[in-house]
């Protein structure tokens, strides 16, 4: 659903022990042989014998034209801003990590336990761009201009460049990047910035309220496009899937129909006063069943990237509360993952927990594994995202209670969060 042009090679590797689903994008260029065809058979048409007419005397344009329009006021407000964000990474081998049934379960909520990343060869390899979107410049402060994109954009990058407005070429260091709500921050020289976006409140945004998409679908080739739509929703709920494609957590974002392309990751969702009401970040161009979707892009909402972005300048990372465990959502499983997990066939949903760190604080609170989360706070928990969603919306520091099924019996515990 991520709409940057990246090259990614969809890795091979295969899991029956947990049913996984992939939503591919589809993207097609039609009717483009239909239209040349037509228009060459217009071109060579015999006009030997065509009738003679009368004289027609020539159309001209205007010399004036009509007054700019209220969205290409606020094109113009942040148009200098928008940039391309450009991803590179040094073709060498890197390793790839086990298949063992431990990968099954992820590094999740902090667990300390968890899988080192791979090393990268030490041999020395030109950089090459691997994906490319969008950003937009909103602060201009202590020499260095401040650029929010998404996450994913920048993800796993050995080094970033953005091109200006202008086409200028410049290279970007990262401040801090947060996968949960796809936002990272990058800056660059200050002397390269020449406009800076405002951010509008997305709290009082109504459906139909008109909206344009600024970025670079497809790549800086294309930088600075800008398409018109309206608000299709202000808040609309959807998975959010992490880097292998899977659900993560849940997020509430802005529904738009302004066209979102790859490319656009990143880029800004302006009203018409010229401001950042959104950031661009997913579209949704095929349904699970297959079916075609058109006009359904998703912005991350203004209030939360700016609530974001400060922390991520302030601290280089968002600091969420964390449980120190390893699950897997009883409804993934096969039926050989059920019977290896020896669950009850009355067990049809929950998070099951693989194991749990010594010094987490489940462990505190007295969590154990084989554990099945079934609720937080009274709220159903019916997978992994439903956690995600429950945990993230507590701070670090508070108690939360956790319903779990051990050993075919339900328990209560109470779980003080850390980070």
């Amino acid at each position: 659903m991520n709409p940057d042009n990246q090259n990614k090679q969809p890795s091979s590797k295969k899991n029956t022990f947990v049913k996984t689903g992939i939503v591919g994008v589809v993207a097609g260029l039609l009717g483009g042989g239909i239209a040349y065809a037509g228009l060459s058979q217009m071109n060579n048409a015999d006009t030997t014998n065509a009738p003679q007419t009368a004289v027609v005397q020539p159309t001209k344009s205007s010399k004036s034209n009509a007054n700019n329009s209220q969205m290409t006021n606020a094109f113009n407000d942040v148009k200098g801003s928008v940039v391309s964000v450009i991803n590179l990474k040094r073709q060498s081998a890197r390793s790839s990590s086990s298949d063992s049934d431990s990968d099954l379960f992820g590094s999740l909520f902090g667990d300390s336990n968890g899988s080192s990343s791979s090393s990268s060869s030490n041999k020395k390899s030109s950089l090459e761009t691997y994906s490319e979107g969008s950003g937009v410049i909103y602060m201009k402060s202590n020499g260095k201009g401040y650029i929010v994109t998404n996450n994913h954009v920048v993800s796993g990058s050995d080094a970033i460049q953005v091109v200006l407005s202008n086409g200028k070429k410049v290279t970007a260091k990262k401040v801090g990047s947060d996968a949960e709500t796809d936002l990272a921050v990058l800056t660059i020289d200050s002397k390269y910035v020449t406009q800076t976006a405002q951010f509008g409140s997305s709290k009082n945004l109504q459906p139909g309220e008109q909206v344009i998409a600024v970025g670079s679908p497809l790549g800086s080739e294309y930088a600075t496009s800008v398409t018109q739509g309206i608000i299709s929703a202000k808040n609309r709920t959807i998975s959010v899937p992490d880097e292998n494609g899977n659900a993560s957590t849940q997020a509430t974002v802005i529904q738009t129909d302004a066209a979102i392309n790859p490319g656009n990751s990143g880029g800004p969702l302006v009203n018409m006063q010229g401001q950042v009401i959104g950031i661009n970040s997913m579209k949704l161009s095929q349904s699970t069943d297959g079916t075609a979707v058109e006009g359904m892009g998703f912005a991350i909402p203004s209030d939360e990237v700016v609530s974001i972005i400060n922390q991520l300048v302030k601290k280089g990372k968002i600091e969420r509360p964390q449980l120190g465990i390893k699950v897997v959502s009883v409804n993934e499983l096969t039926d050989y993952g059920r019977r290896k997990l020896d669950l009850p066939a009355s067990v049809k949903s929950g998070v099951y927990v693989a194991s749990v760190s010594s010094n987490g604080s489940a462990a505190k609170g007295g969590m154990k594994a084989r554990d099945i989360i079934t609720k937080i706070d009274g709220k159903e928990v019916n997978d992994v995202v439903s956690l995600h969603t429950i945990l993230y919306s507590h701070k670090i520091g508070e108690t939360i209670h956790v319903q779990v099924l051990r050993n075919g019996k339900s328990q209560d515990l109470s779980i003080t969060l850390k980070k």
